[in-house]
């Protein structure tokens, strides 16, 4: 049976206090929509489809292509909502599956167990419940003395007594699409002028059809974001998970509590992360690895048995057996190759370091191509920017840059040469000579040993 994925993101989420559309907001390096994006697709196979109304545009390009879209305008509560689909899915489709954009905690087996379920079920309907002590807004479960689900009433609605009721609506639906149409245009129009899709649930209940109800066995699943302290509960809840998992894989976390390991990011067997490290975006750190404490990697690739102690990586390349930090930087563009080092207060951008090359400390090497086993000393700064515009440094291999050396770009230097300290290169040195002074002069050739 075709199923396709509803997803309603049409509300303001006035609570969550923000220019930012609620369902937008990030969540563990995602926007909050993603996942259920992300979870519809791997259950059903078949592109979702995403109801918006307020802020819609904004939506529009987090999504991209990654859903079809309509409008709903103005918006007259959830059963208008999914009402606005039926021109895009009317005969298209056998079921539909219709979940929140605020949902994100929702996992796919949750998901394919109650699709799973309405396909085996005689009635129209099968909706997701939970059984909590903390309603959370959450609308009450009604039942029959013989246990059948009758209907659904909204929590401002209740009485004393409903309100009491431990089962509640988790919001989430598969309907058997020839009758769902027909179902949504007998809502009744509700006291706030709105017109709600629980009350689906009570009109197949009446015309005498089954309703089938699927409980949650993890309630977390079901935790709804309407302000910002539900979204931090949120990501509590996935960072716990997104840590255990790489325990459980072989990595070593020393505080999971002060880990942020976001989607994406992979990482390999025997690596030991250390507190408050952040691993964010298309990152990969590979066998081996200590990372942190005090860190922050950000869309890097780095190797293996690498050590990166309380530094800052942003869209750079490492390769294995590099040790980076303490207080390092790495820009857009670094890579670093076999077994560098770099040091304290170092920071590179935009620039090649070749095997064994060594930056102990407190330099800068910015649009650089440097050899293999070059010493660059401790404030050695590539000068590659003259006010207009952006030049390079080449180095050649095994060169010794003296302390305090100035390379002014775009400048060369030939394989084995030497500065001395304080030197303000200016001008290309040939390979095998010391050059010093400012600015800086060829004193002699050097033996090539």
């Amino acid at each position: 049976m075709k199923t396709t994925p509803v997803i309603l993101a049409a509300g303001h989420g006035t609570r969550m206090r923000s220019a930012v559309p609620k369902v937008v907001h990030p969540l563990m390096g995602k926007a909050m929509i993603q996942y259920s994006l992300d979870a519809a697709v791997e259950v059903c196979g078949t592109k979702p489809v995403v109801v918006i109304g307020h802020e819609g545009e904004e939506i529009r390009r987090v999504v991209g292509d990654g859903a079809d879209f309509v409008v709903q305008e103005p918006q007259l509560g959830t059963g208008h909502a999914l009402l606005q689909t039926e021109p895009l899915l009317n005969g298209k489709t056998d079921l539909v599956l219709v979940t929140t954009a605020d949902m994100p905690l929702l996992r796919t087996q949750t998901l394919a167990h109650l699709v799973a379920a309405q396909e085996s079920h005689a009635g129209p309907v099968t909706m997701l419940t939970l059984i909590s002590d903390e309603p959370r807004g959450f609308g009450r479960v009604i039942r029959t003395p013989e246990g059948q689900v009758r209907g659904v009433v909204e929590e401002a609605q209740a009485t004393p007594e409903q309100l009491s009721i431990r089962e509640l609506n988790a919001s989430v639906y598969c309907f058997a699409a020839d009758w769902l149409w027909e179902g949504l245009r007998r809502i009744p129009l509700s006291p706030k002028g709105e017109y709600y899709l629980t009350d689906l649930v009570e009109i197949a209940a009446t015309d005498g059809l089954s309703v089938q109800a699927v409980i949650l066995v993890d309630p977390a699943e079901a935790i709804g974001i309407n302000t910002r302290v539900h979204l931090s509960e949120a990501e509590a809840l996935l960072r716990a998970q997104i840590n255990r998992g790489w325990m459980l894989s072989g990595v070593t976390i020393i505080d999971p509590g002060r880990t942020y390991i976001e989607n994406g990011v992979t990482i390999g067997q025997d690596t030991e992360i250390w507190p408050d490290t952040y691993l964010q975006g298309d990152t990969t750190v590979g066998r081996g690895c200590k990372v942190g404490p005090n860190t922050m990697v950000r869309d890097t690739s780095i190797g293996d048995r690498c050590v990166v102690l309380t530094s800052v990586l942003e869209d750079a390349e490492v390769e294995d057996d590099v040790c980076i930090g303490p207080y390092s930087h790495l820009r857009k563009g670094t890579h670093l190759a076999e077994g560098v080092h770099i040091g304290n207060y170092g920071e590179v951008k935009n620039s090649y370091l070749g095997p064994g090359t060594k930056m102990g400390h407190f330099s800068y090497v910015g649009d650089a191509t440097i050899g293999p086993g070059v010493n660059i000393g401790a404030g050695t700064i590539t000068c590659n920017f003259d006010g207009e515009c952006k030049s390079r440094t080449e180095i050649g291999a095994n060169v010794f840059l003296g302390s305090d050396t100035m390379l002014v770009a775009p400048v060369k230097l030939g394989d084995g040469a030497r500065t001395g300290a304080g030197s303000v290169v200016t001008k290309d040195v040939p390979p095998n000579t010391l050059v010093a002074g400012i600015p800086a002069r060829a004193i002699r050739k050097l033996d090539k040993k």
